[in-house]
């Protein structure tokens, strides 16, 4: 994957969930997909934003799960911050509720990646 956005931090308020991340280009053209993917290799879900042209993929890692659980189970807005703009990464909830259900058992997502969900999500 190309064009990858890595989250250094997330922050958890009363009101949403804020993921930082180190970019550069021009964030106004960022747009969210509503779509998620998943990388096993690295243990992460990843969110797909989509730009004029083509995509970036937020790489949400294994790091960032526990904030992650907690907005999802209270159904905070995750917001990702990407140089001075917010972009709320719409979708996401019901993107990561389907694959935790598919991941759940599955042994094609590989062993390590079914044992981290399970550990954190499940």
């Amino acid at each position: 994957m190309q064009n990858r956005i890595e989250i250094l931090n997330a922050t958890l308020s009363d009101d949403e969930l804020r993921l930082t991340c180190e970019t550069e280009g021009n964030e106004a053209e960022r747009k969210p997909s509503g779509q998620m993917l998943v990388d096993s290799d690295n243990i992460a879900f990843v969110y797909i934003l989509e730009l004029a042209d083509s995509f970036e993929y937020v790489m949400i890692k294994e790091h960032i799960w526990p904030e992650l659980k907690q907005a999802h189970d209270q159904r905070k807005p995750i917001v990702l911050e990407a140089g001075n703009e917010s972009i709320e990464l719409s979708g996401l909830h019901e993107e990561l509720e389907y694959l935790l259900e598919n991941i759940k058992d599955n042994a094609n997502y590989g062993e390590e990646m079914e044992e981290t969900v399970k550990r954190v999500f499940l």
